[in-house]
């Protein structure tokens, strides 16, 4: 299975211009902790970097830095870790890991944004396989009893 059948389609946007006051009201609005920025290249959205609400607390809140006038693009520093859509779910931790980020846009082969993958979709994922692996040896012992009584 690839990642594009995990990630968040409805990705909250910014470009670089964007207030990082604009960028928290939209935030606390759509209920995220991050604002994708993006650039418009031929009518495509293409991610060049992610801004978070840690970011914004560290970074300019406790810097003592006026929100309404720090915009996006100069929060974003190096270069943007993304996956492509066709990665598997394993190639896709293995990147998060590497990368040292919990957060990463899902690109199409072009680099325009499909989506967000985050640890906590990734845990979601993976939480019912464990559970029900958890269940197994009860289940065994309840089998075992059964057919061997």
């Amino acid at each position: 299975m690839s990642i594009s059948e995990f990630c968040i389609r409805d990705v909250v946007c910014g470009s670089r211009d964007t207030s990082v006051a604009d960028a928290a009201a939209l935030m606390r609005r759509r209920h995220v902790g991050n604002v994708i920025v993006i650039d418009q290249i031929d009518g495509k959205r293409v991610p060049v970097g992610i801004v978070t609400d840690r970011d914004v607390v560290v970074e300019v809140v406790a810097a003592g830095l006026d929100p309404k006038l720090i915009k996006l693009g100069d929060l974003i520093v190096g270069p943007l870790a993304t996956v492509e859509e066709s990665a598997s779910y394993a190639e896709t931790a293995r990147r998060l890991s590497i990368k040292g980020v919990r957060r990463m846009p899902v690109v199409d082969a072009a680099g325009g944004l499909v989506g967000i993958i985050t640890l906590d979709d990734m845990l979601r994922q993976l939480a019912a396989p464990l559970a029900a692996l958890s269940e197994l040896p009860g289940r065994s012992r309840r089998h075992e009893t059964l057919t061997r009584a």
